[in-house]
């Protein structure tokens, strides 16, 4: 097919067939496209390869690092100086394990909730995968149903689409045969189908999507602040590392071997090798955890991002009323009669292919008589407030009638309104049926309405709605109810629910962001609300600092959940719904978000607990490499020591740590809460550690003294080790005692035993020196405990 520009007339040399554009591609012709590769093959958006997964694990700056210093030792000393090479090859198996099962997880969640387009091949209409398009199919499409490919309109019914995902522009562009239809653009009334003219990577939002929707698109403050750290930890290792070689190598006039081992020892410990890893195993297992609960996160960080949000901003219909609803009562109005009534309502839901849910009550409670004939429809949009029809009636009269929001339709003094508000008042939602005088195609086509009756409808709670606000209620984040729907009505609702608040008509709201802005934070019900209101209200709480998630299901919401900090969409919602949002409910309950949000907590707080684990260990192994240039001494340690600290202080307590429940609310400014603990920690560690190992030199002579040495200043800094992990480990639970003692206890064990005393090279030599070393542990950990309390005062975050 040839390239359509928006607007141009079908290409008179190229004309579409006219069996193609009635009936579709053949199964003959579907299988030549697929033979010539001409498919729509687009990659998922939830997910990356295996291969990328093991490139992201494998291949790291840190990993290279000790790559090489592995290698190296596994040439000039014992295996025991080696471990830390295997324990590195264990997390990274670790990692591409866990990152593994992620995609797995939300390969097959990302499945059930994919978009599947209705096409139509040999004249029948059947729902397809999207990756099964073919160039030249014929794409039907309704309300809510997102343009997956690029094409040209071919049969249109009052189609509007909405385009400003991909252009900007607010309003609605009412689609004609000939004009272009844009992949990433959605219906927002009416419907039509189009022919796809690009398919796959060709098509236009599939090449935004190659740029902007890899993997991770919303901004992680834990992973920029990881980065950030290990920027600052490089530059720190560097002149470090440098010196070190210079003087245990060049300086020092000690065995070859024993220096590169204590050199080696020096620089592994600078790299928090497992701190990146932990950050990915917990967003991973994340994902698997909200998995099993039907949760679809198609973009990682949401979980984190959730977590933040101190407003949610929650569409009434589907949100917090399930998507059906009853009609309960029919009030005729102006003497009307009711089976006359009944009839006209019959007509009205015959008369629109894709009914919404409103219109969809009507058509189980007055089913079509088949004796009227529609002969022009308006399909009902969220802008508008209304739909219509026209019909030919069976005596040959013929009418036109308008189905819509009563305080839209009608004069703000017309009686009727007093009606509706009582109406309203119990949470009911009413519909005006009026009847008009001018076209449909007419602008002015309400003007002069004349209401004849008045639909009441009831609207289903969500059983689990009153449980998941309180539970937002509880943890400071502010709701706020933002609907279409008439504004006293979502507020019954809201109250219904245990909601309370100031209700406020959309339609009276500043225009201007800063006024706007502050009406919402005054306000919790919004009624009448456009959808470019809705967009324009979560700009406006965002412009006053809050972090914003948006939750809705219908075409209305897209502009919102594409604009707030996190969207969430519920699974039954509408294809471009669900493609815009950063978390997908598939299984429809609201009540799974608080779920999300503790999910996103626990990332987060055990993120910020264990990377002051690892970067302690940092700053310590930085301070003792620069004292150990300036005493020109031996370094205290061989790597063997500090992957036995390591391992028991950091690594196996790290990791039951970052996968702990934490309910804490997650605190901006990450990178400063972590180094304002671990600088002032592991300075104290280094000092501590570097006082010992100074006293022992001067305490032990002869043969053998070096091996004493390294064993107190060992003692030394692992107990203070013991306590940074205590203190991080707070508030106590009886696993979280236990698994302090249990660390405690293995390294006695490797005291105690004498071929692990060998093994680790750590024997206590005398009395007076070990209970030294103590004594300093003890010093720094009470100086430890007060200098963390003041910094918490001083430089609280």
């Amino acid at each position: 097919m040839t390239h359509i520009d928006a607007g141009a007339e079908l290409d008179p040399v190229h004309p579409i067939p006219t069996d193609v554009a009635v009936t579709g591609l053949s199964a003959a012709e579907v299988a030549e496209r697929v033979a010539r590769g001409e498919v729509n093959d687009v990659p998922v958006r939830s997910s990356r390869s295996t291969v990328d997964i093991v490139r992201a694990n494998v291949f790291t700056r840190f990993n290279a690092i000790i790559g090489v210093l592995w290698v190296i030792m596994l040439f000039v000393a014992p295996v025991q100086d080696s471990l830390f090479g295997f324990v590195i090859l264990a997390n990274t198996a670790i990692g591409i394990v866990q990152e593994w099962r992620a995609k797995k997880t939300l390969d097959s969640l990302a499945v059930i909730g994919e978009a599947r387009p209705t096409v139509r091949r040999d004249g029948v209409a059947s729902e397809v995968s999207t990756s099964d398009i073919v160039l030249d199919d014929l794409i039907e499409i309704g309300p809510g149903d997102k343009a997956v490919v690029d094409g040209v309109c071919i049969e249109a019914d009052s189609l509007e689409i909405d385009e400003s995902l991909l252009t900007g522009e607010a309003d609605p562009v009412l689609k004609q045969p000939g004009d272009q239809v844009m992949s990433g653009s959605f219906v927002v009334a009416g419907g039509g189908a189009f022919q796809a003219t690009k398919v796959g990577r060709e098509a236009y939002a599939a090449q935004l999507a190659e740029e902007a929707s890899r993997f991770t698109l919303v901004h992680s403050e834990l992973r920029t602040g990881i980065s950030e750290i290990l920027k600052y930890v490089t530059w720190m290792m560097i002149p470090a590392a440098i010196g070190l070689i210079i003087t245990q190598l060049v300086v020092k006039d000690n065995d070859f071997k024993d220096s590169i081992a204590r050199t080696v020892g020096g620089i592994v410990p600078m790299v928090p090798e497992g701190l990146v890893l932990l950050t990915s195993v917990a967003f991973a297992i994340g994902v698997i955890r909200l998995g099993r609960k039907q949760v679809l996160v198609q973009e990682l960080p949401a979980i984190e991002g959730l977590a933040r949000v101190d407003t949610v901003a929650l569409d009434k219909t589907g949100t917090l009323t399930e998507g059906g609803m009853d009609v309960t009562e029919l009030r005729p109005l102006q003497g009307a009669e009711e089976p006359y009534i009944r009839q006209v309502l019959g007509a009205l839901g015959e008369s629109d292919p894709r009914p919404n849910a409103s219109l969809q009550a009507i058509i189980n409670a007055y089913p079509d008589s088949d004796s009227w004939r529609c002969t022009e429809s308006l399909p009902f949009s969220s802008a508008r407030k209304y739909s219509g029809a026209s019909f030919s009636e069976g005596n040959g009269e013929s009418s036109t009638w308008l189905l819509g929001a009563p305080d839209v339709l009608l004069a703000d003094t017309d009686p009727t309104l007093a009606e509706t508000d009582r109406l309203n008042e119990q949470g009911l939602r009413v519909l005006l049926l009026a009847r008009v005088s001018h076209d449909l195609d007419d602008p002015e086509v309400a003007q002069g309405a004349r209401p004849t009756a008045l639909v009441v409808l009831e609207q289903r709670l969500r059983p689990d709605a009153a449980d998941t606000l309180r539970y937002f209620e509880e943890q400071n984040v502010r709701a706020k109810v933002i609907s279409g729907d008439n504004a006293v009505s979502v507020g019954a609702v809201a109250s219904k629910l245990g909601l309370s608040g100031t209700t406020v008509d959309a339609r009276r709201l500043p225009a201007d962001k800063d006024g706007m802005a502050q009406a919402l934070d005054d306000g919790t019900v919004f009624g009448r609300v456009t959808p470019q209101q809705k967009r324009d209200m979560v700009g406006a709480l965002q412009s006053h600092g809050h972090t914003v998630a948006m939750t809705g299901d219908g075409v209305n919401d897209v502009l919102a959940l594409k604009d707030a900090d996190i969207g969430v969409s519920m699974g039954s919602g509408s294809e471009a719904t669900k493609a815009v949002a950063q978390i997908v409910l598939l299984n429809n309950s609201f009540a799974t978000l608080p779920s999300v949000v503790a999910e996103g907590r626990r990332v987060i707080g055990n993120i910020t607990r264990v990377a002051t684990l690892f970067l302690v260990k940092t700053v310590y192994s930085v301070l003792l490499a620069i004292l150990v240039v300036c005493f020109q001494v031996e370094y205290p340690f061989l790597p063997r020591h500090l992957t036995l600290l390591s391992t028991l202080t950091i690594g196996i307590p790290a990791f039951f740590l970052a996968l702990a429940p934490n309910k804490e609310r997650a605190k901006p400014r990450f990178v400063r809460r972590v180094m304002r603990y671990s600088i002032p920690g592991g300075v104290l560690a280094g000092l501590a550690t570097f006082a010992t190992y100074l006293i022992a030199r001067h305490y032990y002579t002869g043969d053998g003294a070096l091996d004493a040495e390294t064993s107190a200043a060992t003692l030394t800094l692992f107990l203070i080790s013991m306590w940074v992990l205590a203190i991080i480990a707070r508030p106590y639970t009886w696993w979280r005692v236990l698994l302090v003692a249990a660390m405690g206890a293995g390294f006695l064990v490797v005291l105690i035993v004498p071929w692990l005393q060998d093994f680790f090279a750590l024997k206590l030599v005398g009395v007076t020196m070990p209970w030294i070393a103590v004594g300093i542990a003890v010093v720094a950990a009470v100086a430890l405990e007060v200098l963390w309390r003041w910094v918490d005062r001083r430089f609280s975050a």
